[in-house]
């Protein structure tokens, strides 16, 4: 067993600690870690990752920042006029790497900005030039308690069939109805998906501090979602490559700040409406024309870690889900890079392949 976390909160914020939090989270980490292992034998490697294994493509992008952004939103990477090259992983978010596109199913963006100036917040990587945005396919996340969560990996990692099919249950009602609605979800094409970071980060410096959440939108809007009549099991990586060998991509990077005490900050459930707050554009974010499907750049892409926590103060992840992330992320990826006997490094953003 390895160490509990500390748990640190910024109240002002709305963060609080949930009871038992640390213990919960270092006992979550243990098992997936276990897990993994456990999922990648020496003849069955390279290990994948825990969640998100499946990746449709992993590309090339840039990040501009938009001009005339107010003081409140000039924060951290969102300096006026900045732009960052980014890479970006769209992947499936169940466990099984060979589950078919076709299968309902959470969807991924992940980004990493490179050329990020500043002094980031986890101690091992404090002079990384890295910032990563981590979203889904859905506008709120389906647990918050930690101890729900491992009751979760517990009755789901159980020998017992029986006890398996309880694990959605220690959702609650609320939490299993999200967690149904995600993981049903169909695409047409991950580049024409709306993307939201589902839980809330800071942004700001201490004197302009705030909670707010993100979410990346296509610019161009499509009235359809045409999924193939005869789909094969990778159609999302086709409609990718498909797309970026036409013409280039787009996507309106938003934040939405939080302006009621009713958006609460450890309450991943519940949705901030746009009604109420609505997102503002921040920066845009362009995919060139490009083929992004050579073993080299594969190989190169799932060596890379993305986590919330890859990050400047201006933007710390926070709430349960954040805090658990923090141990579970570094703790997993470490474990998938040993058993691949990889190094776990940031890119720069001039790689070729």
């Amino acid at each position: 067993m390895k160490n509990t976390p500390v748990i640190t909160v910024d109240p002002q914020l709305g963060e609080s600690v949930w009871p038992g939090e640390a213990e919960a989270t270092r006992a979550i980490a243990d098992r997936i870690e276990k897990s993994v292992e456990e999922r990648y034998p020496p003849d069955k490697r390279p290990a994948r990752r825990d969640a998100h294994p499946k990746a449709h493509g992993c590309v090339r992008a840039s990040f501009k920042v938009a001009d005339g952004l107010p003081d409140n939103l000039a924060q951290g990477v969102f300096v006026q006029g900045a732009t960052y090259k980014a890479w970006i992983r769209f992947s499936n978010g169940n466990a099984d790497p060979a589950r078919p596109d076709v299968k309902g199913d959470a969807r991924g963006m992940a980004i990493k900005l490179m050329g990020v100036p500043g002094v980031k917040l986890l101690p091992a990587e404090s002079d990384a030039g890295t910032q990563d945005f981590i979203m889904i396919n859905h506008p709120v996340f389906f647990i918050d308690d930690p101890k729900d969560y491992l009751n979760l990996i517990k009755r789901g990692s159980s020998s017992n069939p029986l006890v398996k099919l309880t694990a959605p249950f220690a959702l609650g009602l609320k939490g299993a109805l999200i967690a149904r609605t995600i993981s049903s979800k169909k695409i047409e094409n991950p580049l024409y998906t709306r993307y939201w970071s589902t839980v809330p980060y800071r942004l700001g410096d201490d004197a302009h501090k705030q909670a707010v959440k993100f979410s990346a939108r296509p610019c161009a809007a499509r009235a359809n979602n045409k999924i193939p009549s005869d789909p094969g099991p990778d159609y999302l990586r086709q409609a990718m490559a498909a797309t970026l060998a036409a013409d280039d991509a787009c996507f309106d990077f938003l934040i939405q700040t939080r302006l009621s005490p009713s958006m609460k900050v450890e309450d991943s459930k519940t949705e901030w409406k746009e009604s109420e707050t609505p997102f503002i554009k921040v920066a845009t974010i362009t995919i060139p024309k490009q083929t992004f499907d050579s073993d080299a750049q594969r190989a190169f892409c799932e060596n890379l870690s993305f986590t919330p926590w890859h990050s400047l103060p201006e933007h710390r992840p926070l709430g349960v889900v954040n805090r658990v992330r923090r141990t579970v992320y570094e703790s997993v990826s470490k474990k998938r890079h040993d058993l691949n006997q990889a190094p776990r490094k940031e890119p720069l953003g001039d790689e070729r392949f």
